[in-house]
Protein backbone atom coordinates (compact mmCIF):
# COMPACT_ATOMS: atom_id res chain seq x y z
CA UNK A 1 0.00 0.00 0.00
CA UNK A 2 1.10 3.43 -1.19
CA UNK A 3 1.73 5.87 1.83
CA UNK A 4 -0.67 8.95 2.57
CA UNK A 5 2.36 11.27 1.58
CA UNK A 6 2.94 10.18 -1.97
CA UNK A 7 -0.94 9.97 -2.63
CA UNK A 8 -1.27 13.81 -1.40
CA UNK A 9 2.16 14.46 -3.15
CA UNK A 10 0.87 13.26 -6.00
CA UNK A 11 -2.61 15.01 -5.85
CA UNK A 12 -0.76 17.94 -5.52
CA UNK A 13 1.15 17.68 -8.71
CA UNK A 14 4.26 17.68 -6.68
CA UNK A 15 7.05 16.20 -8.25
CA UNK A 16 8.36 12.90 -6.16
CA UNK A 17 11.98 13.00 -6.01
CA UNK A 18 14.51 10.08 -5.56
CA UNK A 19 12.42 6.82 -6.29
CA UNK A 20 12.56 4.01 -8.67
CA UNK A 21 10.16 5.37 -11.98
CA UNK A 22 9.85 3.49 -14.93
CA UNK A 23 11.46 5.62 -17.92
CA UNK A 24 9.07 9.14 -18.63
CA UNK A 25 9.40 7.74 -21.68
CA UNK A 26 7.07 4.74 -20.98
CA UNK A 27 3.79 7.27 -20.32
CA UNK A 28 1.31 7.97 -21.16
CA UNK A 29 -0.01 4.31 -20.72
CA UNK A 30 -3.40 3.58 -22.26
CA UNK A 31 -5.14 0.63 -20.75
CA UNK A 32 -8.77 0.07 -21.91
CA UNK A 33 -12.08 0.07 -20.26
CA UNK A 34 -15.28 -0.29 -21.31
CA UNK A 35 -16.90 2.53 -23.65
CA UNK A 36 -13.02 4.11 -23.79
CA UNK A 37 -9.82 3.95 -22.03
CA UNK A 38 -7.84 4.68 -18.37
CA UNK A 39 -5.25 7.43 -19.20
CA UNK A 40 -1.94 7.44 -17.08
CA UNK A 41 0.20 10.03 -17.90
CA UNK A 42 2.66 10.03 -15.30
CA UNK A 43 4.99 7.20 -12.55
CA UNK A 44 3.34 9.32 -9.59
CA UNK A 45 -0.13 8.55 -11.44
CA UNK A 46 0.27 4.72 -11.81
CA UNK A 47 1.17 4.75 -8.08
CA UNK A 48 -1.38 6.34 -7.30
CA UNK A 49 -4.07 3.98 -10.04
CA UNK A 50 -2.49 0.83 -8.92
CA UNK A 51 -2.02 1.84 -5.01
CA UNK A 52 -5.04 4.28 -4.41
CA UNK A 53 -7.41 2.51 -7.61
CA UNK A 54 -8.65 5.22 -9.33
CA UNK A 55 -7.71 6.62 -12.73
CA UNK A 56 -5.83 10.06 -13.20
CA UNK A 57 -8.23 10.42 -16.66
CA UNK A 58 -10.46 8.32 -18.20
CA UNK A 59 -12.15 8.59 -21.19
CA UNK A 60 -15.76 7.30 -21.57
CA UNK A 61 -16.64 7.52 -25.44
CA UNK A 62 -15.88 11.32 -26.25
CA UNK A 63 -15.66 12.55 -23.10
CA UNK A 64 -12.61 12.76 -20.83
CA UNK A 65 -12.85 12.92 -17.05
CA UNK A 66 -10.00 13.89 -15.06
CA UNK A 67 -9.92 13.40 -11.48
CA UNK A 68 -9.35 16.07 -8.99
CA UNK A 69 -5.83 17.67 -8.44
CA UNK A 70 -5.23 19.38 -4.87
CA UNK A 71 -4.12 22.76 -4.93
CA UNK A 72 -2.51 24.15 -1.77
CA UNK A 73 0.45 24.71 -0.21
CA UNK A 74 3.03 21.23 0.37
CA UNK A 75 5.92 21.49 3.03
CA UNK A 76 6.79 25.43 3.95
CA UNK A 77 5.03 26.94 1.21
CA UNK A 78 4.00 30.26 1.66
CA UNK A 79 -0.25 30.66 2.29
CA UNK A 80 -1.07 34.00 0.88
CA UNK A 81 -2.30 34.54 -2.47
CA UNK A 82 0.54 35.09 -4.83
CA UNK A 83 1.18 31.52 -3.20
CA UNK A 84 -1.88 29.92 -3.71
CA UNK A 85 -2.17 31.93 -7.39
CA UNK A 86 1.54 29.69 -7.68
CA UNK A 87 0.18 26.30 -6.35
CA UNK A 88 -2.77 26.47 -8.63
CA UNK A 89 -0.65 26.77 -11.70
CA UNK A 90 1.25 23.59 -10.49
CA UNK A 91 -2.87 21.76 -10.31
CA UNK A 92 -2.69 23.35 -13.77
CA UNK A 93 -0.10 21.82 -15.08
CA UNK A 94 -0.70 18.33 -14.01
CA UNK A 95 -4.34 18.58 -15.48
CA UNK A 96 -2.62 19.77 -18.64
CA UNK A 97 -0.44 17.02 -18.81
CA UNK A 98 -3.56 14.74 -18.25
CA UNK A 99 -5.40 16.14 -21.01
CA UNK A 100 -2.73 16.05 -23.42
CA UNK A 101 -2.10 12.15 -22.98
CA UNK A 102 -5.76 11.60 -23.46
CA UNK A 103 -5.57 13.91 -26.70
CA UNK A 104 -6.94 16.64 -25.55
CA UNK A 105 -5.91 20.65 -24.42
CA UNK A 106 -7.75 22.98 -22.08
CA UNK A 107 -9.75 24.22 -25.27
CA UNK A 108 -11.90 20.69 -24.98
CA UNK A 109 -13.08 21.51 -21.27
CA UNK A 110 -16.68 22.01 -20.62
CA UNK A 111 -16.89 21.50 -17.35
CA UNK A 112 -14.73 22.47 -14.26
CA UNK A 113 -16.04 21.40 -10.92
CA UNK A 114 -13.90 23.22 -7.86
CA UNK A 115 -13.94 22.38 -4.25
CA UNK A 116 -12.98 25.21 -2.00
CA UNK A 117 -11.88 24.90 1.33
CA UNK A 118 -13.12 28.70 2.18
CA UNK A 119 -11.64 28.47 6.03
CA UNK A 120 -8.41 26.16 6.53
CA UNK A 121 -4.99 26.19 7.01
CA UNK A 122 -3.79 26.02 4.01
CA UNK A 123 -4.35 29.48 2.81
CA UNK A 124 -4.47 32.93 5.17
CA UNK A 125 -7.36 35.20 3.16
CA UNK A 126 -11.00 35.61 2.45
CA UNK A 127 -13.01 33.77 0.44
CA UNK A 128 -13.20 36.30 -2.55
CA UNK A 129 -9.22 36.41 -2.33
CA UNK A 130 -8.91 33.02 -2.69
CA UNK A 131 -11.15 32.66 -5.61
CA UNK A 132 -9.37 35.68 -7.26
CA UNK A 133 -5.99 33.91 -6.73
CA UNK A 134 -7.36 30.56 -8.08
CA UNK A 135 -9.40 32.05 -10.85
CA UNK A 136 -5.90 34.37 -12.41
CA UNK A 137 -4.03 30.85 -12.55
CA UNK A 138 -6.91 29.57 -14.65
CA UNK A 139 -7.16 32.42 -16.84
CA UNK A 140 -3.16 31.81 -17.78
CA UNK A 141 -4.52 28.24 -19.55
CA UNK A 142 -8.07 28.63 -20.54
CA UNK A 143 -9.12 31.36 -22.59
CA UNK A 144 -12.29 31.93 -23.68
CA UNK A 145 -15.05 30.72 -25.09
CA UNK A 146 -14.73 29.68 -20.76
CA UNK A 147 -16.31 26.19 -19.53
CA UNK A 148 -19.23 25.83 -17.48
CA UNK A 149 -18.04 25.99 -13.62
CA UNK A 150 -19.54 24.83 -10.07
CA UNK A 151 -17.61 25.82 -7.11
CA UNK A 152 -18.83 24.20 -4.18
CA UNK A 153 -17.61 24.93 -0.63
CA UNK A 154 -16.14 22.04 1.64
CA UNK A 155 -14.49 21.20 5.11
CA UNK A 156 -11.71 19.37 4.05
CA UNK A 157 -9.46 17.84 1.27
CA UNK A 158 -7.71 14.50 1.21
CA UNK A 159 -4.14 16.92 1.80
CA UNK A 160 -5.05 18.30 4.95
CA UNK A 161 -3.34 21.82 4.10
CA UNK A 162 -5.51 21.70 0.72
CA UNK A 163 -7.16 24.72 -0.30
CA UNK A 164 -8.76 23.48 -3.84
CA UNK A 165 -9.62 20.64 -5.55
CA UNK A 166 -9.83 21.10 -9.17
CA UNK A 167 -11.90 18.43 -11.44
CA UNK A 168 -12.42 18.35 -15.23
CA UNK A 169 -14.78 17.24 -18.11
CA UNK A 170 -13.46 17.59 -21.54
CA UNK A 171 -15.19 16.66 -24.73
CA UNK A 172 -12.65 15.29 -27.51
CA UNK A 173 -14.22 13.24 -30.10
CA UNK A 174 -11.35 10.99 -31.15
CA UNK A 175 -10.02 11.87 -35.22
CA UNK A 176 -10.03 9.35 -37.49
CA UNK A 177 -6.47 7.91 -38.26
CA UNK A 178 -5.35 9.50 -41.30
CA UNK A 179 -4.38 6.74 -44.10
Amino acid sequence: MLKPALLVAALLGVPLAAQAQPAADSYPRVIPAPGGEVVIHSAGAQRNYDGYKFAPARRAGDFIYISGVIAGPYGGEARDSAALTDQTRRAFRSIEQMLKASGASFADVVMINTFHVWDGPGFKGTRDEQFAAIAKAKDEFMGPPHPAWTAVGTTGLLADDGVVEIQMIAYAPRRPAKP
